[in-house]
């Protein structure tokens, strides 16, 4: 006889083990317009996501319009342009968010996108109370390792202690803070120092919140338990699981002595993870699918540190944009660990362990100690101010590099085993990755002047007087700020007018005081010092190299790098920061008499911001001092950027950064000695 199916009775009383609820399902995803994320966000759920965690581009995240001057180059690159209320809706068409998980990385500008998404929301007749989701809005990481800031640190807290109070009333299920340290270890963090940053950072919105009077004292626990965490997890799976359990041991110790959260369901450490992006190579890339699954380990093996929500980078990312198929494989790979292995069915695989209970306590204890250093300067806030916590931030990532280029820290296809087949991977007629229509910048530009002509301007600019006068008497800036959505303000106009009132704010750069202790052999260096101090005898003055971050890209850890040891290596460096306009390097090259100018560019605008620096040198009568660019740039742009007439071209694959200084300085020799 065929065999019968199962009841559901007989299913109840099986003896097949109960399986945990898994975490939500993302990728981070958003490019080049509202239409086209909008249909590769329904392509994702269709084919297992179960959250959305949105990627917006860096004019959106800095507060610009897509036709300001620090927006060209940048509109749809690096996530999807928001410029108004119909961009997100739009960018929402087709998903009922009453019954979605929205994340959205977003920072100095959280206020402003959450109030679209809810106006959104409000027009798809959806309660705000029904809204599920989280809003990164952790400004402190963005001062020391990503750089979309806006505003000087005080304002900045003030716009999350708003956010905060509000979403607790009105979006009870919504996150609104969500402490950032994934960008921490991108800046090079040590385990210790992304535990104790995070928490920093915790306390300083924290007490913000406590004391700022928006939350009565009795609800602050309901505020604690909807704070969340975003973290990153490195490749050295069992140090990166020890950290998340000394996360959720610390966080539940600071939340009962410091806030007095007695309920333990307030005090759980909430996170979500996207693992390491650092660490993915350009060359052999195929190996990065192992790193990404041993990452991944680290943060959903021990169910009582797993985390919340998870999201993958692509094999691709350190060659360019990923495609859809790619995120594909990445959410493929959460599927298979968590539906066809037996992870689910046991409980905590640690607990007992002395290995991970010592290495948990070592973490602890170090964090500790660099907690109470910030605490003696006065807090979070106080350690950015005066450079510390990126200072440290800079010497650390500059010792992980060392490591790397003097083969302590074996990073396989890069400095060791090197040797390779073609992969067929990287060989197909798209270049394995995905590069943004040309036109999209153009197209946005032309869809927000129709949208400024269309809306009734009145009803805009009396939105945006009260945002101004809420802002100006310390008021809560959630209800005039969705007001604005609903009146067509756009993004640019909504952050224009926060800045007359809070300013605008350039952060240390940590690299002036920063002090890398020597390792390993530094008879490369002294070689190369050796130069600089013979070519800068012969120019009658000393080598002088200006490093540029044009355009609104914030990831500065390759520019800091790059200057770090320009400077070690015997040569006057200019370091301004991020965030200049071409006109602003070219005018700096000029007033300081360059020999080599640097541009460093990871956001996929180098194409046009290196043309347009190329054209005011010619323009300034520079076009004799060399010009190098370094970034995520594929080969075929990087053709084209030397055909244009940039001298080298230096992409993450280039990992030895002292043999970059031999290349700048013999690139200078030759050309004075031609030039003689």
């Amino acid at each position: 006889m065929p065999k019968q199916p199962i009841s559901a009775a007989e299913q109840a009383n099986s003896t097949m083990p109960r399986r945990d609820k898994p975490w939500l399902m993302r990728t981070y995803a958003g490019h080049s317009s509202a239409e086209e994320s909008n249909t590769l966000y329904r392509t994702n759920l269709s084919r297992g996501q179960t959250g959305l965690s949105v990627a917006f581009d860096l004019p959106t995240q800095t507060g610009y319009d897509a036709d300001h001057i620090l927006a060209r180059g940048e509109v749809g690159k690096v996530g999807v342009p928001i410029g108004h209320i119909g961009d997100m809706m739009t960018l929402f068409d087709g998903i009922p968010l009453d019954r979605m998980n929205t994340s959205m990385t977003i920072n100095a500008t959280a206020a402003w996108l959450l109030s679209l998404y809810i106006a959104t929301a409000e027009r798809q007749g959806v309660s705000r109370a029904s809204l599920q989701g989280t809003t990164q809005n952790d400004i402190i990481k963005e001062y020391l390792s990503r750089g979309t800031y806006v505003f000087p640190p005080k304002p900045s807290l003030g716009l999350i202690a708003d956010t905060i109070a509000f979403t607790y009333r009105e979006l009870p299920k919504w996150n609104p803070t969500n402490v950032c340290s994934y960008h921490l270890q991108e800046a090079g963090a040590t385990p210790e120092q992304e535990l104790a940053y995070a928490l920093a950072t915790a306390i300083a919105v924290l007490d913000e919140v406590r004391n700022g009077g928006q939350v009565p004292a009795e609800d602050l626990a309901q505020v604690v338990g909807r704070i969340s965490f975003f973290v990153n997890a490195g490749v050295r799976f069992v140090t990166e699981l020890c950290k998340m359990r000394a996360f959720t041991e610390l966080w539940d110790e600071l939340t009962l002595e410091r806030y007095g959260v007695t309920d333990e369901k307030f005090r759980r450490f909430r996170y979500g993870v996207q693992v390491n992006s650092l660490g993915l190579t350009e060359p052999q890339p195929e190996n990065n699918v192992y790193r990404i699954l041993l990452e991944m380990l680290a943060v959903v093996l021990s169910k009582n540190a797993r985390a919340r929500a998870v999201q993958l980078p692509a094999w691709n990312e350190a060659l360019g944009l990923p495609r859809p198929w790619d995120q594909q494989w990445s959410l493929r790979l959460q599927q298979i660990v968590a539906m066809e292995t037996d992870l689910l069915e046991y409980g905590d695989l640690f607990d007992g362990s002395p290995v991970v209970a010592a290495k948990v306590a070592e973490l602890k204890e170090g964090a500790r100690a660099e907690l109470a250093r910030i605490d003696e300067m006065g807090g979070a806030v106080a350690a950015v101010e005066s450079g510390y916590m990126k200072q440290r931030l800079v010497e650390a990532n500059a010792n992980r590099v060392a490591a790397i280029e003097n083969g302590e820290q074996i990073v396989v296809g890069v400095n060791k085993f090197v040797e390779t087949a073609p992969s067929p991977l990287t060989t197909g007629a798209d270049g394995s990755i995905m590069v943004v229509d040309e036109g999209v910048e153009r197209r946005q530009i032309e869809k927000l002047r129709a949208h400024r002509e269309a809306r009734d301007a009145k009803a805009a600019a009396a939105a945006l007087g009260e945002l101004a006068r809420a802002a100006k008497e310390g008021r809560n800036i959630m209800e005039s700020s969705i007001a604005c959505a609903h009146a067509g303000v756009t993004t640019g106009e909504w952050a224009g007018a926060l800045r007359e009132i809070f300013g605008e704010y350039r952060a240390p750069t940590g690299v002036g005081g920063s002090v890398v202790e020597a390792r390993g052999d530094r008879s490369q260096t002294n070689k190369v010092r050796e130069a600089v101090d013979a070519l800068s005898a012969r120019l009658g003055r000393r080598l002088k190299f200006l490093v540029g971050k044009p355009g609104l890209d914030g990831h500065s850890n390759g520019a800091e790098q790059i200057a770090l040891k320009a400077r070690d290596c015997g040569m006057e460096v200019v370091y301004e920061g991020i965030r200049l306009t071409p006109a602003q390097i070219v005018n700096a090259a000029l007033e300081e008499s360059v020999h080599v100018v640097g541009l460093s560019i990871l956001s996929g605008s180098h194409n046009e911001l290196v043309a347009d620096v190329m054209r005011r040198m010619v323009e300034a009568g520079l076009d004799d001092v060399p010009v190098i660019v370094g970034g995520i740039i594929p080969d075929e742009d990087a053709r084209k950027l030397k055909a244009a007439g940039v001298a080298r071209v230096y992409t993450p694959k280039d990992f030895e950064i002292t043999q970059i200084m031999a290349d700048i300085v013999a690139l200078v020799d030759g050309l004075t000695r031609e030039a003689a």
